[in-house]
């Protein structure tokens, strides 16, 4: 019986959580302090619960602007630069073999925030212009990840990423700002992320070594604290009612 309780264990952990070796170390050995491999089952813990949490982390924004059937509040360049970071992050990562622990999130935040995109355009009346950017956003996508593109090539757009999340993150704080509020932006969403790219610091050094990666998500985490900043500073704030004109 304990021979199949831990046939079964070492199945559910190995590889997803820890490397042969270290389930031997804690589990066989019993060195339940043995820092190295204590050190790889919190990263990949929490690099799984990263990506996990992902599926859902935007949709709070998703759903408050299909209720308020407006994005006002938000800023679309803001978006668009967050979408070419996480498009940079994912094909970076998928070229580099990185574990998909070390980066799952991209792929689940960057279909949420194409959605989001999509609904900006179509909240301002641009609803044709919203899917021909969804079918160029999928093109794009399909030649970064082809053969086609030079390693050279993926990798400066990996290292655009830290001026692309800095503009877009100061886009959106000036947006706040001006508006005296922060609209339809959701504290759900915005206080994830900010916990979420602080926690990819510590996985991106354990599980990557790349410090492209790292740096990226240090700058990702001190640019998403100031709109979690704002949400609170303008947290009673309310944008003001729009006036209907007169038929």
């Amino acid at each position: 019986m304990a021979t199949e309780v831990d046939g079964l264990l070492k199945r559910v952990l190995v590889p997803l959580l820890l490397p042969e070796k270290c389930y031997d170390q804690i589990f066989i050995q019993w060195d339940l302090l043995h820092v190295p491999c204590l050190k790889i089952l919190l990263s990949k813990g929490l690099g799984l619960g990263i990506v996990a949490g992902s599926l859902l982390v935007k949709l709070p924004q998703v759903f408050k602007m299909l209720g308020a059937k407006s994005a006002e509040g938000l800023s679309l360049q803001s978006v668009m630069l967050e979408l070419m970071a996480l498009t940079g992050t994912m094909v970076y990562s998928i070229t580099n073999n990185f574990p998909f622990s070390s980066w799952g999130e991209a792929l689940f935040l960057m279909l949420q925030t194409v959605t989001i995109a999509f609904l900006v355009l179509h909240y301002r009346g641009q609803t044709v212009k919203g899917v021909a950017f969804l079918a160029c956003s999928a093109l794009v996508l399909l030649v970064l990840l082809s053969p086609l593109t030079p390693q050279a090539v993926v990798t400066l757009l990996q290292a655009s990423n830290m001026p692309a999340v800095v503009v877009g993150r100061l886009l959106q704080a000036a947006t706040n700002y001006r508006n005296g509020h922060t609209g339809q932006l959701s504290a759900i969403t915005v206080f994830l992320l900010f916990g979420g790219s602080l926690a990819r610091i510590f996985t991106s050094i354990q599980e990557t070594g790349d410090p492209l990666m790292a740096g990226t998500f240090v700058v990702s985490s001190l640019c998403n604290g100031l709109i979690a900043a704002q949400l609170l500073f303008y947290w009673n704030a309310k944008a003001p009612h729009k006036k209907k004109k007169e038929q």
